[in-house]
């Protein structure tokens, strides 16, 4: 059954009504539903919020490196240290380091380095720590959190504009056909709606697509971070140390690099983040990550020690050029849903955090003069004036510059991060013009040459399975696959065909894998199960054939601790 005939059928399904309804429990939903509530205390009114969050708890699904500017934070709490913020571990050394393949490692001198990685007065953190900490702040102020419910529908009214949205349906087998689990899906209505999905948020891309919010936009860029989480021995804990790493194991123009944070309780946090505008069909970001670790000055800070977490994310990092209009008739977009990541900081949690501040003051204003389902306006206004505009101001060149090449990207970014903010000039006066969507970086597989990389060792290094495994990823195995086809001939017939079948390499969890059928033919098998729902897979897919949409509500993976 469609979704259309199971509501026809099933329907109507229940209606709750909210003043604000916020999508996406991450730092920026929260910090919205947190500001709307602060607010509402304030000025002595009554607030109805509500968080949906896909995740079976506030921050299972939160990934990032983390080192965490609490610039945003002072802001929303000032008090945080006294109410018990898991920002425990301050930031004591910065490292830069280019890194050789012949296992050379150049250490950047502290005077040269780019203001952008100077990290002293920021944090070390389990981001996921910090965003379950928000949503007990959030309750205790009186919002409604509720975890493991997947926001699968946009809901609108007679005008068009966004009225709330609707839950996925519960206990709908493979078949698409409800079972005896079923339970329809509940609406949930509100005078604005907020979302906050992170990156490539799976309705925030329909809302962009729908009102043109991305009209006269650069195109989006991205990366694909993949990270894990160690614990070492105690010789090696070197608590507060903040690691970034260039150079091999990029071999080619390839956007990417390293970081490697050590957080307090002898735990390592590490990881590669690699452009997902690399050309190469035979590329493989999860064994870049794998092959990186291998090099001494990485191998060093782990070495003796245990991998206890894994994950990966995709990363929006166009900047400025590439953000959509943030609001629209009856909602907006936070966070990572309107790219506010600093890509040259590698920071998107205090960007994340204002904006939740500032959308919330701008809904906050329109409820209590009694509008509803019309543009917030004041948000955009407030982010042009705020300090998160100029931060953003200044870096908004920075991938750009790397999609012209490796050396302009780093003299660029030495002239714009180091020499103008020496001579008083931190905003560049030029602008860069985007370039074209990541999907349509792929040259053809025979016009590249194929990457052996080394097998893992099970020590340092290791595969697909076993790190999905200690992801915790889980997902009701009974249900429709989450990850779509437009086409189910496009993977064999053009992506096979012509790039030798990228989705098998780029998805970090052994997701798509072709197979051979008993007529000895292709076909592309996607172990839905396996998903971390990083979201690669609907940025890089070639032909954007394949398209993510929401499982059941608490499935994916539980990064505790990550």
């Amino acid at each position: 059954m469609t979704p259309q005939e199971i509501l026809a059928q099933y329907g109507p399904r229940e209606s709750m009504e909210y003043d604000v309804v916020v999508v996406g429990g991450g730092p920026a939903g929260m910090s919205t539903a947190i500001r709307l509530k602060q607010l509402a205390a304030e000025k002595g009114q009554e607030l109805s919020v509500v968080v949906l969050e896909k995740g079976a708890e506030p921050g299972a699904h939160t990934l990032s490196g983390a080192v965490v500017d609490p610039i945003a934070l002072n802001e929303l709490f000032p008090d945080w240290k006294a109410r018990g913020a898991p920002l425990n571990q301050p930031v004591t050394d910065d490292l830069v380091l280019f890194l050789a393949e012949d296992g050379g490692t150049a250490t950047t001198p502290a005077w040269i380095v780019p203001e952008c990685f100077h990290n002293h007065g920021n944090y070390v953190v389990a981001l996921g720590s910090l965003v379950k900490w928000l949503g007990e702040q959030a309750e205790a102020l009186g919002v409604e959190v509720f975890p493991g419910f997947t926001a699968a529908e946009v809901l609108y009214d007679e005008r068009g504009a966004v009225r709330g949205v609707a839950t996925g349906n519960l206990g709908i087998g493979k078949d698409g056909e409800p079972h005896d689990g079923f339970q329809l899906g509940m609406e949930l209505c509100a005078k604005y709606t907020i979302f906050a999905e992170g990156a490539r948020g799976h309705l925030g891309k329909q809302l962009i697509a729908n009102f043109k919010l991305d009209a006269g936009k650069a195109a989006s860029s991205w990366a694909i971070g993949i990270k894990e989480l160690w614990e070492v021995p105690p010789e090696k804990a070197q608590p507060g140390m903040v690691v970034h790493t260039a150079g091999w194991p990029m071999q080619d123009e390839t956007f990417g690099g390293g970081f490697l944070y050590h957080l307090e309780g002898n735990k390592v946090t590490l990881g590669f983040v690699l452009g997902l505008d690399y050309q190469n069909p035979w590329m493989s970001p999860f064994e870049e990550m794998q092959r990186w670790k291998t090099h001494p000055a990485v191998r060093a800070h782990i070495e003796g020690g245990k991998r206890i977490g894994y994950g990966a994310r995709a990363i929006n990092n166009g900047g400025l050029q590439s953000m959509p209009k943030l609001v629209f008739p009856g909602g907006a977009l936070v966070g990572c849903e309107a790219g506010m990541l600093n890509a040259s900081r590698i920071k998107g949690t205090h960007s994340a955090i204002k904006t939740g501040m500032l959308a919330a003051e701008a809904a906050f204003a329109a409820v209590t003069a009694g509008r509803s389902a019309d543009e917030l306006a004041a948000y955009p206004q407030a982010f042009e004036q705020s300090w998160l505009h100029i931060e953003l101001q200044r870096t908004k060149n920075f991938k750009l510059w790397f999609k012209k090449g490796k050396l302009i990207g780093n003299l660029m970014t030495g002239v714009e991060q180091w020499l103008l903010p020496k001579i008083g000039r931190p905003v560049p006066p030029w602008t860069l013009p985007g370039g074209k969507g990541d999907h349509l970086a792929l040259k053809p597989a025979a016009d590249c040459k194929p990457i052996l990389y080394p097998k893992p060792d099970g020590v340092l290094t290791f595969d697909r399975l076993s790190s999905v495994f200690i992801s915790s990823a889980n997902h009701e195995e009974n249900q429709p696959a989450h990850l779509t086809l437009k086409d189910a001939s496009v993977p064999v017939s053009i992506n096979l065909a012509r790039y030798a079948g990228p989705e098998a390499r780029y998805c970090p969890a052994g997701v798509y894998e072709f197979v051979k059928n008993d007529d000895n033919t292709d076909r592309l098998q996607i172990n839905a199960a396996n998903c971390v729902h990083c979201k690669t897979c609907d940025i890089k897919d070639p032909t954007q054939n394949i398209v993510w949409v929401t499982p059941e509500g608490g499935g994916g993976p539980n990064y505790a601790g990550m």
